[in-house]
């Protein structure tokens, strides 16, 4: 076990990083940040911020030689920065499973040769590989394999010329070609595992998304018992088979009543950010634990909730940047008693960018999603 006051190290700086060092500095643990960003919202709070690249191998010995073990807050960290500082100490999770999820093509191709529930998809690296993909997987998405987030690096594509079209604007970079599926609606687990492979599964969240981006997050899901058993049974056994030592998420779609993993994420998960206010131990306490060698805490939610992204159009008059830059007015949800803020102390606001979140919870699930939703009005969050 590594134990208060160690100093740990994060990769990466943004609002993930900033909830573990939270996290860690409640539970007695330094931590030192390492992101190029100065304006880090993580190295704001951090004991000691680097701001390096990810590959000044010198910054990174200085890194390793003053932290007892290093992890991640996000998948484009270079697999190679975390091969080197695993030379001199625990970096968890590994290399290896981060590079299965920070590249769409591997990570299809993980799901499709572990037999794990995905959805039909062919690898693009040229032109030829668009030309000659089967008839029957249009309409489809086009999704860069490398760098895409928040529905960025993505286009739906109707037949092999759009297709061809969307690939040129993405200047040729490897690709994944999925069928597009007919959507029920999507869920997702956020889990943490142990060196031992103990699984803790915090409750299965639905997920709702404009634009490509996470809008809300409802838990308890709604849906059955079954559903949310499975997902929780194929994000465990994903996490398994990767040797995955830390908190991940799983996305999933559900289509027509069938389970389809989408994506995973070597990380804490936005939509699991519920976790802080709703459940006994939290996916960044977890991270944490995990990464230190301590025994895992309860994911048990004690309360339902509803998780609502605030994204940066809100800093600006009617969400067009053109307009006037404000503050929002946070007394409307202040006034709300079950209601917590968490803003992420981002230095500017654009549209589409994450700045913060709410949580609504209470003991009535029906009545959590009302005051959310009311909430979401309230502070100007407009239905695409």
């Amino acid at each position: 076990m590594i134990l208060p006051p160690a100093t740990l190290g994060m990769l990466g700086g943004g609002q993930l990083g900033r909830f573990f060092v939270a996290a860690a500095h409640e539970m007695g643990y330094r931590v030192w940040v390492l992101d190029p960003d100065k304006n880090s919202p993580a190295g704001q709070i951090a004991e000691r911020h680097f701001c390096v690249a990810y590959d000044d191998y010198a910054a990174l010995d200085e890194f390793a030689a003053g932290c007892a073990a290093i992890t991640t807050e996000f998948e484009n960290v270079p697999a190679d920065t975390l091969d080197y500082l695993a030379k001199f100490v625990p970096v968890r999770p590994a290399a290896a499973a981060v590079a299965v999820c920070q590249n769409r093509i591997a990570e299809k191709s993980f799901l499709r040769d572990n037999a794990f529930p995905h959805g039909p998809f062919i690898a693009v690296n040229n032109e030829n590989d668009l030309k000659s993909a089967p008839a029957e997987l249009f309409p489809a998405i086009l999704k860069v394999a490398r760098f895409g987030y928040d529905g960025k690096g993505q286009a739906t594509v109707n037949n092999v010329e759009e297709a061809l079209v969307a690939f040129g604007h993405f200047k040729g970079e490897h690709c994944v070609l999925e069928q597009r599926l007919p959507l029920d609606y999507e869920v997702s687990v956020v889990l943490a595992r142990d060196e031992n492979g103990q699984v803790a599964c915090f409750p299965t969240g639905e997920n709702q998304h404009t634009r490509g981006i996470l809008d809300v997050s409802i838990v308890p899901a709604r849906t059955s018992a079954c559903m949310k058993s499975d997902a929780e049974d194929v994000a465990a056994r994903i996490a398994e088979k990767l040797g995955y030592i830390g908190t991940m998420g799983v996305e999933f779609f559900v289509s027509r009543g069938r389970l389809i993993v989408n994506e995973m994420a070597p990380r804490p998960h936005n939509s699991g950010h519920y976790t802080i206010d709703a459940c006994v131990t939290d996916q960044f306490e977890q991270q944490v634990r995990a990464l230190c060698g301590l025994p895992l805490g309860e994911p048990r939610a004690h309360s339902a909730s509803v998780m609502v992204n605030l994204l940066g159009d809100l800093w600006y008059e009617n969400g067009n940047p053109s307009d006037t830059y404000r503050e929002p007015d946070w007394a409307k949800l202040y006034a709300i008693p079950n209601l917590k803020l968490h803003l992420y102390g981002k230095h500017h606001a654009r549209p589409g960018r994450k700045m913060g979140h709410f949580t609504v919870i209470g003991d009535n699930a029906e009545a959590v999603q009302q005051a959310a939703l009311a909430a979401r009005a309230a502070i100007g969050i407009q239905d695409a």
